[in-house]
This record gives C-alpha cells, structure tokens and sequence, in this order.
C-alpha cells in the first residue's frame, strides 16, 4: 500500500514539475523549449581568421522573448553608449547618432522551429536595420538546459563573418 501511494504521489509530482527542468536537450529543441524570456549573454561575429568581434561590447545588454503563440521580440545594446547631450533624439549629433545605431539592434515577428534539423525561422515584420525588414532567417540552434545558442549566417555587419549569440533562460 505504500509502495502503491509513493508510486502516485512521485508520478504526480512528475506531472506538475517544468517540462524544461525533466526534459533532455533533443527534447527541448522544439518551440516550447524556446518559449519564455532570456538575457543576452554574448554577441560576437567571429571572423574567417579565427578572430572575434565583441558587436556590444565585454557587456552587451538584451532581452530575447518567445511567446507561446510563435512571437518573438529582440532587442540587442551595448552597454556604454554614451548619452545625447541636448536630451533629445532628435537632436543627436551625427556621432551622437551613429552610436546609437551601431550600437543597438532590434526585430520582431514570427518564429518557427524546426526540431529535427535544430533550426529557428525568424520571419521578421520589422528591425532597426530595414534592410531586415520583411525577411525571413534561419538559424541553426542548440539548447542545453537554461543555455540557448544560435549562429547568424549572414550578420548586419561583416558579411564575411558568422554571427555568434548565445542567451541564458531569465528566471
């Protein structure tokens, strides 16, 4: 009679636990493994000659979601850059402004994944760089437990590089 409650009240904690803490890495390479919010960790472009790029700095700052509906929304920035003096963005000078620019990347839009072949779709409505606008990319992925990491083919700078980022799962 023990045995049989033990079996029961383990097999209903099972049912109630996270599906992200039980499942295994192949597991979570699906769209509910991804679904939640996660900080940026790193953002690098990492160069034919082996060498890498820091794109945001030693720090960068961003906040990466998945919703359950297949929404995404990004926004990559790096840490130190400075403020406009005049308080006002429309009244940032040219270096005021490029640092801005260089200095932040943002899309959002509608993600797939495709769980055999490891890859997310980004099908990006709209980005700070508008040349992504309306585009669709694919991105080869890993998920190992709270780590998420990805490559960019074809990064908005550098296009002879492959970008690096890699995303840890926010509490």
């Amino acid at each position: 009679m023990m045995t049989t409650l033990k079996s029961l009240l383990i097999g209903a904690a099972l049912a109630w636990a996270p599906a992200t803490a039980l499942a295994q890495p192949s597991d979570q390479a699906t769209a509910g493994g991804l679904v939640g919010s996660w900080s940026v960790v790193l953002v690098d472009n990492l160069l034919p000659d082996g060498s890498r790029v820091h794109l945001y700095g030693p720090n960068p700052q961003g906040l990466l979601i998945f919703d359950q509906g297949g929404r995404y929304s990004l926004q990559l920035l790096r840490a130190d850059r400075p403020k406009f003096a005049a308080n006002d963005k429309s009244k940032g000078t040219p270096e005021e402004i490029k640092a801005a620019i260089d200095g932040s990347n943002a899309h959002f839009g509608s993600y797939v994944v495709d769980p055999v072949n490891h890859t997310i779709t980004f099908k990006i409505e709209h980005a700070s760089f508008p040349n992504w606008d309306g585009t669709t990319q694919v991105r080869a992925f890993s998920l190992m437990g709270n780590k998420l990491k990805y490559t960019v083919p074809s990064p908005t700078t550098d296009r002879t590089a492959t970008g690096e980022v890699e995303w840890v799962r926010l509490p």
